[in-house]
């Protein structure tokens, strides 16, 4: 299987946001089956019909799609193995269980509830492990096909008493020992598959070669394993990814402040600045480099540079490298996300705004903040800001008479030249010239580029800070 094109599937399931951690998953799987020349199928686990919505289905497809993880196949973009969600293959689940019962690799089981309730007591009390004890396996196949054709059951497997292992593509060899689980469920009584089950008909009838995923599944593999070679399906090659945990090191939750892509794209994120911090998160493209675009990521992602430690999530970090990208690219680029935060200005205005300040984001939810010096009043002037307004009355007065006297369009070069004439009339230049007029209009001695800023201001608010007392 690993010799083929790489088949490799994204099998989220839709019972609330995209989390980071599984967002990483999806990436990394999409950055293997891209550097590979490969298929990456999505698939979607909706077989818990309590959980499961058409709603969170629809928000983590439209995150997915936001970050630019395209897929090949999938239940919007059809393909030659579908349907591509589960709950629109209950048939193939039910053929390939009869099929394990005609082979006697799986059996009718009668306990009810409350049966099963008592035997997991009474295991806890002997200190037994709580494994199923087998009690409807021996039940003769001709008895057991008779009673299930008019009495509630469950679909169990036969598990093989012996050691179980894989060859883990991050993790190295992985041994489970035998008597590890019981036989264990297959189809519930209404006829929906347990999620191991689901995810071996589906991934062996889809021709899946790698499969991906966080190792909290890793208790999931030795069900698997044994399923796929009952099924006489090609085994794929396993990979586990470590957890990602919050900076007090326990798993990244809802505690941590934003966990999902969603709550970061309503903030403003960048999707290329989230997508390049989440594949540092427990990978490296083996230098130093950190900043790296989609197409950088997909040539250097190699799956054995895949670290088995847990991977911490930095938001200060994440800060950084966003910062980095927003300064790398264009005003433009930030549009889209600025807009929720700036309602009532013009493109054009906006795109002025985050020119000004593109230095100082991260991300478009700071934006009103960083611009809250262009609205109304000049703010009130810090105590390094005062220093330099003290003794600035000449100049504020000369530089007011230059742009009372412009005509024309007052721009950020006009407000240059203007400055300029000013230094000129009062012999200030330098720190002396610049640092004054800075306080003076925006209350600070450090801040956005200041020619933007007035420009943005116009010369009528320009000229009242300048006159303020």
């Amino acid at each position: 299987m690993p010799d083929l094109k790489p088949r490799v599937r994204f099998a989220p399931s839709p019972t609330g946001s995209l989390h980071m951690g599984v967002a990483r998953t999806a990436l990394f799987n999409w950055l293997f089956a891209r550097g590979q020349g490969g298929t990456y199928i999505l698939r979607v686990e909706d077989t818990d019909r309590e959980r499961s919505t058409l709603e969170s289905e629809a928000a983590m497809l439209k995150s997915l799609k936001w970050l630019g993880l395209n897929w090949d196949e999938g239940p919007d973009a059809g393909g030659n193995f579908g349907p591509y969600r589960q709950s629109e293959r209950l048939e193939f689940y039910k053929a390939k269980a009869n099929l394990l019962v005609e082979r006697n690799l799986a059996y009718p089981c009668f306990c009810s509830d409350e049966d099963l309730a008592a035997k997991r007591e009474r295991a806890e009390a002997e200190k037994r492990a709580p494994v199923y004890d087998g009690s409807c396996a021996n039940i003769d196949p001709v008895v057991a096909a008779g009673r299930a054709a008019s009495e509630e059951h469950t679909i169990r497997f036969r598990v093989p008493h012996r050691d179980v292992s894989i060859e883990d593509l991050v993790r190295g060899q992985i041994t489970f020992p035998a008597g590890t689980v019981g036989d264990f469920i297959l189809l519930r009584p209404d006829g929906m598959p347990v999620y191991n089950f689901a995810c071996v008909v589906d991934d062996g009838l889809m021709e899946i070669t790698h499969v991906l995923r966080g190792e909290d599944h890793l208790s999931n593999t030795l069900r698997q394993v044994m399923l796929y070679e009952a099924l006489d399906f090609p085994m794929p090659a396993f990979g586990h990814l470590s957890m990602i945990l919050g900076e007090d090191k326990q798993k990244l939750s809802k505690r941590h402040g934003a966990v999902s892509v969603e709550a970061f794209r309503e903030q403003g994120y960048q999707a290329e600045a989230l997508l390049n911090y989440l594949a540092l998160l427990g990978w490296n493209p083996g230098d130093e480099r950190e900043n790296l675009k989609l197409d950088e990521l997909v040539e250097a992602f190699d799956i054995g540079r895949v670290n088995k430690s847990p991977a911490v999530f930095d938001r200060a970090k994440l800060d950084w490298l966003a910062g980095v990208k927003i300064r790398e690219g264009k005003p433009e680029d930030m549009l889209e996300a600025a807009r929720p935060f700036l309602p009532d200005e013009s493109d054009e205005r906006i795109l002025k705004m985050i020119a000004a300040v593109q230095d100082h984001l991260h991300y478009a939810a700071q934006l009103p903040h960083e611009l809250e010096l262009l609205k109304g009043t000049r703010p009130e002037p810090d105590e390094e800001a005062r220093t330099w307004i003290d003794d600035g009355a000449e100049l504020f007065s000369a530089l007011g008479a230059e742009i009372s006297s412009l005509k024309g369009e007052f721009d950020a070069a006009a407000f240059k030249a203007s400055i300029k004439a000013a230094g000129m009339a009062t012999g200030k230049k330098g720190k002396e010239l610049f640092m004054p007029v800075r306080a003076k209009i925006t209350g600070r001695i450090h801040g956005p580029d200041l020619s933007a800023v007035a420009e943005i201001l116009g010369s009528e608010e320009v000229l009242a800070r300048l006159q303020a007392e």
